[in-house]
């Protein structure tokens, strides 16, 4: 039996849906008020609760032979980012889980102080490294799929909003990639104990990503760059009416101010461990709308 936190997010939705495909065993773990009748109809186990309850997440873990933690937040940070992977490996640990599949970001090793979600990956990795599981860290450069909304915004306007420097360098890859390797990890004997930053194939600039959704689309593309002078001037004017949302801006400006790339070699090292080829940006929209 596979769990699997964040059941249906970019990734955990494409988890369970690749599990289910192999007819493998599923917990899906999911809110109340999230949208899981899909997972439901694939035949996946639904389990309902709130991974800021202890009890919630043992309940969870019964039975269970790998967990696959794919869950996050922006605005509960502490809670859901760093707490509940803890008890979710404390709980692994005692239940005699087999292998942990934890869902970092890249760059979550490189100290960034103002986002609360780089640094709550970075100390669950080092929590999970500590645990004595047999576990594989995944850090994933911008998901593919989090474009959807930009492309489709293209496709009807060619418009495409770019915030910071336009030449910052970046792997975008494809979420069913990354789903697939997650899964792999399991039984993939170089995956274990490892930790793999996961890009797609190709090394793209900001400024490159309406110039591919301009050759699908057929579209010639408006593109406005914003400088992180306005992006700074709004994060803290509404710092002083609503903190928690200056706080979630900090991965937002994280993001938006760096470079979230993955060299040829880690490239390589990736497809060589997995016995695969890394989709492209180009590759995975043109599948997604069917152009």
């Amino acid at each position: 039996m596979f769990l699997v936190t964040g059941a249906t997010g970019q990734i955990g939705r494409r988890v369970v849906r690749l599990l289910r495909e192999q007819q493998q065993p599923v917990r899906a773990f999911v809110r109340l008020e999230s949208n899981y009748r899909e997972l439901e109809q694939r035949g996946a186990e639904i389990f309902i609760g709130d991974l800021a309850q202890d009890k919630d997440i043992a309940k969870a873990c019964e039975g269970v032979k790998y967990i696959i933690s794919a869950h996050g937040s922006e605005r509960n940070t502490q809670a859901v980012d760093y707490r509940a992977n803890v008890e979710l490996i404390d709980q692994g640990k005692a239940q005699g889980v087999q292998h942990f599949v934890f869902t970092s970001v890249l760059g979550a090793d490189r100290g960034y102080e103002d986002s609360p979600v780089f640094k709550a990956k970075r100390e669950v990795e080092r929590y999970l490294q500590k645990s004595e599981l047999n576990y594989t860290i995944l850090r994933p450069a911008g998901l593919a799929s989090n474009l959807i909304p930009l492309a489709e915004r293209f496709r009807n306007t060619g418009f495409y909003l770019i915030i910071g420097d336009p030449k910052n360098r970046t792997s975008i890859v494809s979420s069913d990639d990354v789903a697939k390797i997650a899964i792999d990890s399991v039984s993939v004997e170089g995956a274990k104990n490892q930790i793999f930053p996961v890009g797609g194939p190709q090394v793209l600039k900001r400024e490159d990503i309406p110039e591919i959704f301009s050759r699908i689309f057929n579209r010639e593309p408006l593109t406005v760059t914003v400088p992180l002078f306005v992006l700074d001037t709004i994060r803290n004017g509404l710092g002083l009416i609503d903190p928690e949302t200056q706080k979630a801006l900090g991965t937002l400006r994280t993001v938006s101010t760096n470079e979230f790339f993955c060299t040829n070699a880690e490239i390589d090292h990736l497809e060589t461990t997995f016995n695969m080829k890394m989709e492209s940006l180009e590759s995975f929209m043109t599948r997604y709308f069917g152009t």
